[in-house]
């Protein structure tokens, strides 16, 4: 009997649920289903419940079904729709008050229940009226593998999250909603072994022995109790348990596989019982018993490289260890982070038969735009000589090239899966979202064939290398902004638009909007503008400036100062940046889409500049999103109903911070360069201009720490060292020593009667400065090749209506391959055509190609294309594939 006639009732809304699917028994699909309920009913909704061969009386009914039911069939038909067959799509057919949820399996259903439970929680209405106004969709995932990792990095700020079920309820129910297909908690990445000495914090880093005890073994945990023991084999159970009964993947990660660190007798717990006699054996028998006890893990994800804890070459130890994972009765999937890994250990990770994927860095450790580097670092490419007997004989050396991109693993004959993982170093900490990046990376995670992505969720490493302290999870100072072991309520809105859009990158602007408008009311479109600007500041700032890839040095959102003039003053970039180690001399992290400040200062002197984007390219667009940002903050700010909420104030304070953090890295690109400039001409008034940018951008980095100086705690730490660590406060005093600096250059200059202006360098840069490179977007046209064959030349072709006598186009190309230099061809003009080719020899290879032009105007000014659009969320260059 129905709820509804047990409280003599008429429902407002009948769930019917279609026996005729085998969908229907799902346990993932009876929790959306109670989800859905307890949803309506929260919503003042009575509910009733019939099979689907009786009539009851009710405006709105809801029948929960799936693509091998009649039922199902039927409704496609009537509205002309076919169903979607994709895995995890889905399929919401609507017409006169009868709402059909079905998909081809478990997952999709659940999304299709879930899609519907969220309309319900955000409408502003009636509800019967909102489900009358449902419109039939059709969705599919654009992207095999959407997963977020949660890591556990320190023992007193992650332990009340990893005990807290009620959290886990909320926030594994928050990533299935947004279509996350996955969940990955990650143990073992507080530190970096061979890197970290005196490691303290050690807990879950060697994770088998707090977990469960190995037949045949004496390895303990000296200082943990069987109580604490027991505690966390029943958490992590509840854990796969809840992620599984939400229909999600369940993947843990053991990034650790070392019992001692290097250098640390003060650890807090000591490993027993175990030592290079039986260390492999021992944690291929914890493999197969974690599996074996665990039947809810669904994948493992390995550090292979020497910084899991096991020198290179390590084979021995890895074809022993992953033997674990055989013969346990289930399909696992082993992800191996793809720093250093050969194909040699590839071919150790087939033999487990088991299904092998491995996890390149999206950008390095930190977040650019969507697309995939045109270019790493030169610093990232391999050294002449091998020295095999190193503890990073690969990583270092012969694979050095592996460490921060996709590498040379996109090769269209491989055995593995590849799954892009995206780590926190950008930003770490202020609010996200930007609808637009977002797509992009919904659209360029599955590039070459590959299955998606994880994202390092905010917050990631909070506590890290034992900086952590009890309470100190939390990072505000201002009470009413807290949110106590909720600290993921905060990025609600970072969560709904990633996993919206890498399922579906073409979505409706419905789908983050019901929730802002819910939260916002009349702001909302002013908060989603405001934020979306703000949040592409910090990927730009990344792209184009990266003194380090490393994620526990550079850390733009709470940037340690690189100086400009003084060489003298401390900086932790040195073994990661070119010589002299200043802001100008820095890399970016593509190489080929922007331009070293210093190469760029270089190449005007001499008359001529290439299309890469200036530093006062980059400076210009980092002043317009800053200048876009806060015209919508404010916007938002007259609109908002409350603006002392705190959702409300979180926002208003971050943004606000980005808006100046955008202003200051603009204003510092403009003082490195007039500085370089300086430098090469002997120029007074470029110095100048160099300690006027420089002092502007001083004035938003004091605005910075206004804003957050009563809002932020004074030390938030996401590592041991000052550069991951403290308050924006702490970065001024070298701001201001570098200015100073500069200050005592300009007085020297001053007082020097015999300095001497090079007035034809001065004359040349100038002249290029001056310049502006038509924007000829709009009349560019190249229509790219659909595929190629292999062992087979590729003709392109492109017309540039109205291009001058002097203008020429330059084809860049080279393989998807990182380990590769591009390929540079000045193209054969016709009148306003202008064709080359790739050769048939170069196309003989296992992988894709891309490719981008160059057009050379006949003034020397110079610009890529396609380029990068407004919102920096396309791909910047072709890539085409073998047929």
């Amino acid at each position: 009997m129905s709820q509804a006639n047990q409280s003599n009732k008429l429902p407002d809304v009948i769930i019917i649920q279609d026996h005729q699917t085998t969908l229907s028994p799902e346990p993932s699909v009876q929790w959306a289903k109670q989800t859905l309920i307890d949803t309506l009913e929260s919503r003042g909704m009575i509910v009733g419940f019939e099979p689907l061969d009786t009539e009851q009386s009710a405006k709105v009914q809801i029948i929960i079904s799936g693509n091998d039911s009649p039922a199902a069939i039927a409704a496609g038909k009537d509205l002309g729709v076919a169903l979607p067959e994709e895995a995890e799509s889905l399929a919401i057919l609507a017409t006169q008050g009868k709402i059909v949820l079905t998909a081809p399996d478990r997952r999709g259903l659940v999304y299709a229940l879930l899609e519907l439970t969220d309309r319900i929680q955000h409408a502003s209405g009636d509800i019967t009226g909102e489900l009358l106004d449902v419109k039939t969709l059709i969705d599919k995932p654009a992207n095999e593998i959407r997963s977020v990792t949660r890591l556990f990095a320190c023992e007193p700020e992650d332990k009340p999250w990893f005990y807290d079920k009620s959290f886990w309820d909320e926030y594994l129910t928050e990533l299935a909603t947004q279509r996350f297909n996955r969940f990955t908690l990650s143990l073992g990445m507080g530190y970096d072994y061979g890197h970290d000495l005196n490691v303290r914090d050690n807990y879950f880093c060697f994770a088998y022995p707090f977990l469960f005890d190995v037949p045949g073994y004496e390895v303990k945990v000296l200082e943990l109790s069987e109580e604490e023991r027991r505690l966390n084999f029943e958490t992590l159970h509840y854990i796969g348990q809840e992620t599984k009964r939400r229909g999600m993947h369940f993947q843990l990660g053991l990034w650790n596989h070392s019992y001692m660190f290097t250098d640390s007798p003060n650890m807090d717990y000591t490993i027993a019982g175990i030592d290079d006699k039986n260390h492999a054996s021992y944690c291929r028998d914890a493999i197969s018993q974690l599996l074996n006890e665990f039947k809810e893990i669904d994948g493992l994800t390995f550090r292979v490289h020497y910084e899991g804890g096991i020198p290179e070459p390590a084979y021995e130890f890895w074809r022993v260890a992953l033997a674990g994972t055989k013969d346990i009765g289930r399909r696992v999937e082993i992800d191996m982070h793809a720093k250093g890994i050969n194909e040699e250990l590839i071919q150790i990770a087939l033999d487990t038969g088991q299904p092998i994927f491995i996890s390149p860095k999206y950008w390095a450790e930190h977040m650019g735009p969507s697309y995939h580097q045109a270019a790493i670092r030169d610093n990232e490419f391999s050294l002449p000589k091998n020295q095999t007997m190193d503890m990073q004989a690969i990583t270092a050396w012969s694979r050095r090239f592996t460490r921060y991109g996709y590498a040379d693993y996109l090769q269209d004959d491989r055995k593995i899966g590849i799954l892009f993982r995206l780590w926190p170093g950008t930003q770490k900490l202020l609010m996200w979202g930007d609808p637009a990046l977002a797509a992009g990376y919904g659209r360029h995670s599955h590039f070459s064939g590959t299955q998606g992505i994880e994202l390092c969720e905010p917050l990631t490493f909070k506590g890290r290398k034992g900086s952590g302290t009890e309470g100190g999870r939390e990072p505000y100072l201002a009470e009413e902004l807290k949110l106590p072991n909720s600290d993921w309520q905060k990025y609600k809105y970072t969560y709904r638009l990633w996993g919206r859009l890498l399922y579906n990158p073409e979505a409706t602007p419905d789908v983050w909007r019901r929730y802002l408008c819910h939260e916002f009311g009349e702001a909302a479109d002013s908060y989603e503008s405001a934020l979306a600007h703000a949040s592409r500041i910090l990927p730009l700032v990344t792209a184009a400036y990266c003194p380090s890839a490393a994620n526990f040095v550079y850390w733009p959102e709470m940037h340690t100062n690189q100086p400009i003039a003084d060489l003298e003053l401390p900086s932790p970039f040195g073994f990661d940046t070119p010589k002299p180690g200043t802001f100008g001399a820095a890399s970016p992290l593509d190489t080929a889409l922007f331009y070293r400040i210093d190469d760029f200062a270089d190449d005007i002197i001499q008359g001529f500049r290439h299309g890469k984007y200036s530093p006062l390219e980059t400076a210009d667009r980092l002043e317009s999103m800053a200048t876009s940002a806060a015209q919508h903050l404010s916007k938002a700010e007259e609109l908002a109903v409350d603006t002392q909420a705190a959702n409300f104030q979180r926002f208003v304070t971050d943004t606000r911070m980005l808006v100046h953090i955008g202003q200051f890295f603009a204003n510092k690109f403009r003082a490195a360069l007039s500085y370089a400039l300086s430098e090469r001409t002997g120029d007074m008034v470029e110095l100048e201009r160099a300690l006027d940018f420089y002092k502007l951008a001083k004035e938003h980095w004091v605005k910075v720490i206004e804003i957050s100086q009563d809002t932020y705690k004074a030390d938030i730490a996401f590592g041991n060292s000052g550069a991951v660590r403290g308050h924006w406060a702490d970065r001024f005093p070298a701001i201001e020593a570098d200015i100073q600096a500069m200050e005592r250059q300009l007085q020297t200059a001053r007082a020097d009667n015999s300095r001497t202006v090079d007035s034809g360098k001065l004359q040349a840069a100038m002249k290029v400065l001056t310049a502006s490179p038509v924007d000829r977007r709009q009349l560019f046209e190249h229509q790219a090749p659909s595929h190629f064959t292999k062992g087979e030349k590729i003709g392109l072709q492109l017309e540039l209506p109205g291009a001058s006598d002097g203008l020429k186009v330059v084809l860049h190309y080279r393989h998807a391959n990182q380990s590769e230099h591009y390929v540079v061809t000045e193209m054969n003009r016709d009148g306003a055509s202008f064709a080359a080719e790739i050769p048939a020899a170069y196309t003989k290879s296992p992988f894709g190609i891309l490719y981008f032009f160059e057009v050379v105007e006949s003034d020397n000014g110079a610009r890529l294309y396609p380029g990068l659009n407004e919102d920096i969320s396309n791909q910047p260059y072709y890539f085409v594939q073998s047929r």
